[in-house]
């Protein structure tokens, strides 16, 4: 249990371990069994929440690192409020600043616009891993999502086909660079393996957003504090972005063409 609450949450490991320190009062106070457990897990999750919303982000601040905001700000949010609740919200301060720019200007070249934000990294160590991800260790480095088209009104939507952004994919068309499938070919099973475990229904209610997402990509790329971008090759090509800062990121990742990378 410690080891798993490390790796999803980083801090939840030790507060398992502080939460522990009740178990033997809370064994003397309540005499149910059933009660006992669910006073225990009660008190883990006061301690985490606590500790996640109230004591992390200013500790984090001293490491260098602010926390991407829980709701709506300035037209930037989670896609996902787990990402915050487990403490994956957290970048350099410089990072957050330049997606707060290309968050506000997107708003205003397209308005109602809300740029979704995916995984960052975790609040303090810059060795600590960010599972699944290869990198994410250092607070410079940010997933978001692609813009949707909603099917059903035609509309430009804020919403995205997967829950979590990742796994639904804008895939190559016919005559386009197939890079997933010659990474495949090298051995590399897990370039595409999100998309083997996240429901795909939901993929028929939403098209591809091109124009917004290529504005998103040249927004980022033309702020001066992010060095690199990485989206998958047959996009690049697709939507026509010229910029140098568009890298590819190697079949030893996973795909982005359900996602954009920026960092630093």
């Amino acid at each position: 249990m410690f080891c798993l609450l490390t790796i999803l949450t980083q801090i939840g490991g030790l507060i398992y371990l502080i939460s522990i320190s009740f178990h033997k009062p809370i064994n003397k106070t309540v005499s149910n069994k059933y009660y006992r457990q669910l006073t225990k897990l009660a008190v883990f999750i006061i301690l985490y929440c606590v500790a996640t919303f109230l004591i992390v982000p200013p500790l984090a601040r001293l490491w260098g690192r602010e926390p991407l905001p829980l709701s709506e700000t300035d037209h930037l949010r989670p896609l996902n409020r787990l990402t915050c609740l487990f403490n994956r919200n957290y970048v350099c301060p410089r990072l957050k600043q330049a997606t707060l720019v290309v968050a506000s200007e997107m708003n205003k070249k397209y308005p109602g616009s809300i740029l979704n934000y995916l995984d960052a990294s975790f609040p303090f160590i810059n060795s600590f891993p960010l599972m699944p991800h290869l990198s994410h260790n250092d607070g410079k480095k940010l997933d978001l999502a692609f813009f949707y088209i909603d099917n059903k009104t035609g509309l430009e939507s804020n919403k995205t086909p997967s829950p979590i952004g990742y796994g639904i994919s804008e895939g190559p068309r016919a005559g386009e660079v197939n890079t997933t499938q010659a990474c495949l070919v090298k051995g590399y099973w897990q370039y595409s393996f999100l998309t083997k475990i996240v429901p795909q229904g939901n993929k028929v209610n939403f098209t591809f957003d091109s124009l917004r997402t290529k504005t998103l990509v040249n927004l980022f790329a033309a702020q001066n504090a992010i060095n690199k971008i990485f989206i998958e090759p047959h996009l690049k090509i697709r939507l026509g972005i010229t910029t140098a800062k568009l890298r590819f990121h190697g079949c030893g990742a996973v795909r982005h063409d359900d996602h954009i990378h920026v960092q630093l």
